[in-house]
C-alpha cells in the first residue's frame, strides 16, 4: 500500500509543482508579480517595468514543452493563442513580439545581462544571475 501510494505522489508531483519560474534581470525592480501583470507583459499590453525601464521578452520556440508549459499554467493560454496576439501586435505596427531563445542556458544568459528582462526557465535551472519572480 506504501509503495502504491509512493508512485501516485511521484506520479502526481510534476502537476502540484510548478515546473517553471518567471525570471527577471536582477535590476528589475519588482520582487514578485501578480498573475495579470505578467499576462500584461507577454500579451504586450504593458511595455515597462514600474520604474519606467522597458520590458523585454524572452521566450523560446513555440514548440518547447517548456514554452508550452508556461503559456498554459502561468498565463492561461495555448502557445497558438499567444503567437496569434504577437502576430496582430507586430503587423499593427503596435508591438515587437518578444526576441525568440534557442536553449534554457541562452534564456539564462540573455535575461541575466539584458536590462528590463523578463523570461522563464524550469525550476531547478535558477541561479544567482537572475531574479525568480513568483507569480500570485
Amino acid at each position: 500500500m506504501i509503495r502504491r501510494m509512493a508512485w501516485l505522489l511521484l506520479l502526481l508531483l510534476p502537476c502540484i509543482l510548478p515546473a517553471q519560474v518567471l525570471v527577471a534581470n536582477p535590476d528589475v525592480p519588482l520582487r514578485a508579480i501578480e498573475r495579470s501583470r505578467a499576462r500584461a507583459y507577454f500579451f504586450l499590453r504593458l511595455h515597462e517595468w514600474p520604474d519606467g525601464t522597458p520590458v523585454r521578452l524572452f521566450v523560446l520556440d513555440d514548440r518547447a514543452p517548456l514554452h508550452r508549459r508556461f503559456s498554459k499554467e502561468v498565463l492561461g493560454v495555448l502557445p497558438q493563442s499567444l503567437r496569434r496576439t504577437w502576430d496582430r501586435m507586430l503587423f499593427a505596427g503596435l508591438a515587437q513580439p518578444p526576441e525568440r531563445v534557442g536553449s534554457i542556458e541562452e534564456m539564462r544568459r540573455r535575461v541575466a545581462t539584458t536590462p528590463g528582462a523578463l523570461g522563464y526557465l524550469p525550476k531547478g535551472e535558477t541561479d544567482e544571475s537572475v531574479r525568480v519572480l513568483p507569480v500570485h
